[in-house]
């Protein structure tokens, strides 16, 4: 049962830092792409970044974070990192973490191919 737990969420005000977590846990994931996602009061869920756990140096982002946003995974610790930095009050949502059973990148920005989902955490940025 693969179980994904974020952290590192918070209140930060605008031009702020925060970085997220995301445990994983269950199997190993060298066979797997690793996203972020996010979810305003109101909105859609949207696609923020995923990597490519065997790689790691195989990352894509949505263009509201790119040069803004860094995705990176620790193998050794089995964690997916998400560092926000430059933050904007409209970064404001819930923050979910995503596992998708391809190392595959293609078709990563659709929500409805990835297989396991955390529990999110919110990030709220004050201006």
């Amino acid at each position: 049962q693969v179980e994904l737990v974020e952290s590192g969420g918070g209140l930060v005000q605008a031009g702020g830092s925060l970085r997220l977590s995301c445990a994983a846990s269950g199997r190993t994931f060298e066979s797997y792409a690793m996203g972020w996602f996010r979810q305003a009061p109101g909105k859609e869920r949207e696609f923020v970044a995923a990597v490519n756990w065997w790689s790691g140096s195989s990352t894509y982002y949505a263009d509201s974070v790119k040069g803004r946003f860094t995705i990176s995974r620790d193998g050794a610790k089995n964690t997916v990192y998400l560092q926000m930095n430059s933050l904007r009050p409209e970064d404001t949502a819930v923050y979910y973490c995503a596992a998708r059973r391809t190392r595959s990148l293609m078709a990563t920005m659709d929500d409805r191919n990835y297989d396991y989902w955390g529990q999110g955490t919110q990030v709220t940025v004050s201006s």
